[in-house]
């Protein structure tokens, strides 16, 4: 049956190429995790350490540890914890560093809201995991400076960034490819993506005692999670097209039509969840219906042998490399439109999309995944390798593609 073999491959492919690899190549002794590797595997013990990756880590090893209880994924998820909260964390001004050095002392010092969401999304996770209160407080924290200094009171929506005193920085962007935007849809859904954590995290807490924890704690974060699902559905969202927005001024004028596929498949799943999370039927059902759309939307990058190219350029060029990223969350999207977005009792719509996704996840079994150890970072345009990019580094992490094997499972486990 589709659903058996498949979900065994998802598995295998988690236990046996993707978390082996993090924690036998990445971990480093001294603390945290090895900042790079690069596209043929030789390691920089000196690379600096980010935010973003330390922190995806340490939600993969949570997540792991809580489908499939093996306690050795709660160690290395114990390990990374451990790193952000004695160095990451900004103990005089609040919020989080960008990075640090080898060794743990700050190096990028600027508030940039994106990672301090990715921080809240592992230490969500982490305390879901360990049951270890102190590291849901912080979590808490940092929901509150991302509220106290990226929220946009008059304009709505949340900034990219401040610097490290939360003053107002000049360069705003995440990378070199960004538009150096004042509000984008990247960090929107990042910070959406750890406060729906968050939001879990504390609900668990609350019916496990924690005292700190009462009902206006949940409200507020329930409430910033409708605050930022009505964003998506009301102004991020192309009414017309149904893709995503990817750059915005502070009054919230587009800066082109660029497409990114990818960024709308894993938003299209992601907003459902939010919708199930703060748990509105009406909020369900509408948000059912957007995110439907931009799923379809989406699949205009998808091509015949089941990956999704990059993005189209404002200018129409189309980036046809096939990144690891984009295809993880090609196939949850997928799935999401068999599982949510199907009549239940029409089968041949189920198994379209049950096949469709397959289709995209043998693509990555054939192509993206390294037989030593985690997945490549693209396939370039003209179907080669991309060994220049790094296997391992500031944005190459364990998240997408150990997310896709996790929530895949779990959606497949539903057809059984």
């Amino acid at each position: 049956m589709l659903t058996k073999s498949f979900k065994e491959d998802l598995e295998k492919c988690l236990r046996k190429n993707i978390l082996p690899y993090w924690m036998e190549k990445m971990k480093d002794p001294s603390g945290g995790y090895y900042g790079r590797r690069d596209g043929h595997d030789h390691l920089y013990e000196d690379a600096p350490k980010g935010a973003i990756l330390q922190a995806r880590i340490l939600w993969t090893f949570s997540a792991a540890y809580n489908a499939l209880h093996d306690s050795e994924y709660l160690k290395d998820a114990k390990h990374a914890y451990e790193f952000i909260r004695d160095h990451f964390i900004d103990k005089e001004n609040g919020g989080a560093y960008w990075s640090v050095s080898a060794d743990g002392n700050p190096l990028d010092t600027k508030k940039q809201f994106y990672a301090i969401a990715f921080i809240i999304y592992g230490l969500s996770e982490y305390y879901i995991a360990s049951n270890d209160q102190e590291a849901l407080k912080p979590a808490y924290d940092l929901f509150g400076s991302i509220e106290d200094h990226a929220l946009d009171k008059e304009k709505e929506g949340y900034i990219e960034a401040a610097n490290c005193d939360w003053s107002q920085i000049e360069d705003m962007r995440l990378s070199e490819r960004d538009a150096n935007a004042s509000k984008t849809m990247n960090t929107h859904l990042h910070i959406l993506e750890g406060y729906t954590n968050l939001l879990r995290a504390l609900r668990m807490a609350k019916e496990r005692g924690v005292v700190w924890v009462t009902d206006s704690e949940i409200e507020k974060v329930k409430e910033a999670n409708v605050y930022l699902l009505r964003i998506f559905l009301d102004r991020i969202e192309n009414h017309e097209t149904h893709h995503l927005t990817l750059f915005f001024d502070e009054d919230w004028n587009k800066y082109d039509d660029a497409e990114s596929y990818g960024h709308d498949i894993e938003a299209s799943w992601l907003l459902l969840e939010t919708a199930y999370v703060i748990g509105d039927d009406k909020l369900i059902a509408e948000t059912l219906e957007h995110t439907q759309l931009i799923a379809l939307a989406a699949l205009k990058g998808r091509r015949e042998d089941g990956s999704m190219i990059y993005e189209m350029h404002g200018d129409g060029r189309l980036d046809e490399d096939r990144h690891w990223w984009v295809q993880a969350e090609n196939v949850i999207g997928q799935l999401y439109l068999a599982r949510f977005h199907s009549d239940p009792e029409e089968d041949a719509e189920i198994t379209y999309w049950l096949k469709s996704a397959h289709e995209s996840w043998q693509f990555i079994a054939d192509n993206l995944i390294d037989p030593e150890g985690e997945w490549f970072w693209s396939i370039k345009a003209d179907g080669s390798v991309n060994r220049d990019d790094d296997k391992a580094g500031f944005w190459k992490c364990p998240y997408h593609n150990s997310r896709m094997c996790l929530e895949s499972i779990n959606i497949l486990n539903s057809f059984d």
